[in-house]
């Protein structure tokens, strides 16, 4: 009897005690420091929180493994950044047509003002020119009777003529008796004189306005011989 007693005893199976801690694979693993005799956690529990996240965002993806859902989050942040890219290109092309817009009324704008001073210009142009008129009819009436009064009638044509000039802002250059300037005057011959560079003969009276050549005077001019 003592011999099968102790076969049961042999090969009953203990029950772990209650107090004994679990094994499982979640349990946290221990070490106890030498000098402060404190329970520290294992070390490969340091980064137990990213794991998990990690392992959450895997479940919804079966079989992808930690590189390709690295891409895949990569991918997707590229995707929200072309969302935006976008969003901001078509806000420059409304902005730009607006510009287009505003830049194409201020050119016409722009055409209209020109066109309206030009016939402004024109017409006062026009209304200081009659006088000359007038006085070129008085003229031909003149000599139309008295062929030796049309040189006086000529002469106040001139004379009307550069006093519109003169309203116009236009004041004669190269009169006998000027000194030549190459900047007003265009000499065409050269002949021997008592002074250099005096114009002896008008070819063609010229006109400026302020600094501005209108026409050169078309001249002769001495030269010491």
């Amino acid at each position: 009897m003592t011999h099968d007693n102790d076969l049961k005893n042999e090969t009953t199976p203990q029950t772990p005690d209650a107090a004994t801690p679990s094994a499982g694979p979640r349990a946290e693993k221990k070490t106890i420091d030498a000098e402060s005799g404190l329970d520290l956690p294992d070390a490969e529990t340091d980064n137990m929180d990213e794991d998990a996240e990690l392992e959450a965002g895997l479940e919804g993806f079966p079989g992808m493994d930690e590189g390709m859902f690295a891409q895949v989050q990569e991918m997707m942040g590229k995707l929200g950044r072309a969302d935006e890219l976008e969003k901001e290109n078509a806000d420059l092309k409304g902005r730009l047509g607006r510009l287009a817009a505003d830049f194409e009324s201020y050119r016409r704008r722009m055409q209209d003002e020109v066109a309206e001073a030009e016939s402004r210009g024109v017409a006062k142009a026009a209304g200081e020119l009659m006088p000359v008129y007038d006085d070129l009819d008085r003229a031909v009436t003149m000599g139309s009777a008295d062929p030796a009064g049309l040189i006086p009638g000529v002469q106040a044509v001139q004379a009307t003529v550069l006093r519109v000039f003169a309203g116009l802002g236009l004041e004669p250059t190269g009169r006998e008796g000027e000194a030549f300037d190459p900047q007003w005057h265009e000499a065409l011959q050269v002949v021997p004189g008592d002074e250099d560079d005096q114009i002896v003969q008008v070819y063609q009276l010229g006109f400026r306005q302020g600094g501005r050549l209108v026409r050169p005077a078309r001249v002769v001019v001495s030269k010491k011989g």
